[in-house]
C-alpha cells in the first residue's frame, strides 16, 4: 500500500527534535501512522532565544548532526513557530471560500495587528460558521507571526540543506499531537513547557478556543538556580531535576529550593491566569483537564503543583502514545521523556492532513 511520510522539525532553545511519520494513504483520519524515525540534538547555550534563532549557523549545524545520527532520509521538513512575536486571537470574518479568505487577511486585519501586515506573515484557522446579522460568518483563529521570527527558522533550516515545505504553529501541532481518544471529546488545557516558552491551548472538543504563549519555561527555572548557586548551567540543570518543586531542603540546597519555589509559583500564577481568563469568556465550558507536555513540565512536583493551584486533574501527555513503531524508530532512548516530541509529532501530524 502507498504511503506518505512527513518529518516535523522542532527547533527549540535547547535542542532541535525531529520526528518522521508514516501515514498509509486512504488514512484520512491519520489515526494509525507509523513512527519511522526520531531524533535529538543539543543545542549550544544562546543559538535560540526566546523562540527564536539568533545563530543560523550554529543551529544548522546542529540539524546537520541531527540528521547524521537518526538517518533521515529525506530533506524535507515541517517547522513549527511560537513565541511572543506570534499572535494569535478568535476572530470572525465574512464568509469566503478559504482561499480567497486567506489571500484578503491583510486588507481584512490591518487594524488589529500590533505591527504594520507587512512586516507580518498572515493565516487563519477556521473553526466554525455562524449565520446572523451580518449574515454568514467564518469563526476562527487569525495567526500573525512577524515575519523575521519565522524566517530565521526557516533559514537555519536551509543552511542545513533540508527544505522546509511548510510552516505551521507550534499551539495547532501540540493540539494535533495529544488531542485524541477522550481528549477529543473533553475541554482540555494543553500546556508544553519548553526551556523559554511555554505554549496554553484550550480545546473544546478538539477545537481551539484559546492561544496563549508564556515567556517562560524549565531554563528559567534552571538559570535561577545557577544563579543562586553560583554553579554552571549544566549543573543547575541536575540540581534542578533533582529537588524538583514543593520539596523542604536544608543546608546548602536551601537556596536552590527557594530559587525554583520562586520562578515555578510564577509559571503556574501565569498559566493559573490563563486557565481564568478563558473561564470569564466561556461559562459553561469549563476545563475538565489539564495534560502537560514539553522538558520544563517533567520536573518533579510540577504537575501536582499546578493541579493545587488551578484545582484541576493534570496528567502528562504522551504524544506517541498509540502510534506504530517501526524498527527503525529506536523508542526505547525517549522512554520517560516522550513528551519532549509532542511539537515534531503534531508538526508531522499538520501536513498530512
Amino acid at each position: 500500500m502507498a504511503s506518505t511520510r512527513v518529518i516535523g522539525l522542532d527547533i527549540g532553545s535547547t535542542a532541535v527534535r525531529a520526528v518522521e511519520l508514516e501515514f498509509a494513504k486512504g488514512d484520512r483520519a491519520r489515526s494509525n501512522p507509523t513512527v519511522v524515525r526520531v531524533g535529538e540534538q543539543p543545542l549550544p547555550q544562546g543559538a535560540v532565544r526566546d523562540g527564536e534563532v539568533v545563530q543560523p549557523e550554529t543551529v544548522s549545524e546542529s540539524l546537520r548532526t541531527l540528521w547524521g545520527r537518526a538517518r533521515f532520509e529525506s530533506k524535507d521538513v515541517v517547522l513549527g513557530v511560537g513565541n511572543q512575536r506570534v499572535l494569535v486571537r478568535e476572530l470572525d470574518l465574512p464568509w469566503l471560500p478559504t482561499a480567497q479568505l486567506k489571500s484578503s487577511l491583510s486588507f481584512q486585519v490591518n487594524d488589529l495587528l500590533p505591527m504594520s501586515a507587512d512586516e507580518a506573515l498572515l493565516d487563519y484557522y477556521p473553526t466554525g460558521e455562524t449565520q446572523g446579522d451580518q449574515g454568514r460568518m467564518v469563526q476562527g483563529m487569525l495567526v500573525a507571526a512577524q515575519r523575521d521570527t519565522v524566517t530565521a527558522n526557516v533559514l537555519a533550516a536551509e543552511g542545513a540543506g533540508l527544505r522546509p515545505v511548510m510552516v505551521d504553529l507550534n499551539a495547532f501541532a501540540l493540539l494535533r499531537a495529544i488531542c485524541r481518544g477522550d481528549y477529543a471529546r473533553a475541554v482540555v488545557a494543553y500546556v508544553d513547557q519548553g526551556a523559554t516558552v511555554t505554549t496554553v491551548v484550550i480545546a473544546v472538543r478538539g477545537v481551539p478556543r484559546l492561544v496563549r504563549s508564556l515567556p517562560t519555561g524549565g531554563a528559567t527555572v534552571t538559570g535561577a538556580v545557577a544563579s543562586a548557586l553560583g554553579v554552571s548551567f549544566p549543573e543547575a540543570e541536575q540540581i534542578k531535576r533533582n529537588l524538583g518543586v514543593g520539596l523542604s531542603a536544608g543546608g546548602d540546597a536551601a537556596p536552590a529550593v527557594e530559587a525554583i519555589s520562586t520562578v515555578v509559583r510564577g509559571q503556574v500564577e501565569s498559566i493559573r491566569n490563563t486557565f481564568v481568563y478563558y473561564a470569564g469568556l466561556n461559562p459553561g465550558q469549563g476545563i475538565e483537564v489539564v495534560v502537560l507536555t514539553g522538558g520544563g513540565a517533567q520536573l518533579p512536583g510540577f504537575g501536582q503543583y499546578l493541579s493545587s493551584a488551578s484545582r484541576l486533574p493534570t496528567t502528562l501527555g504522551d504524544p506517541l502514545a498509540g502510534l506504530r513503531p517501526a524498527k527503525t524508530a529506536q523508542l526505547d532512548a525517549l522512554r520517560g521523556h516522550e513528551s519532549s516530541f509532542a511539537l515534531p509529532v503534531g508538526l508531522a501530524y499538520g501536513v498530512a492532513a
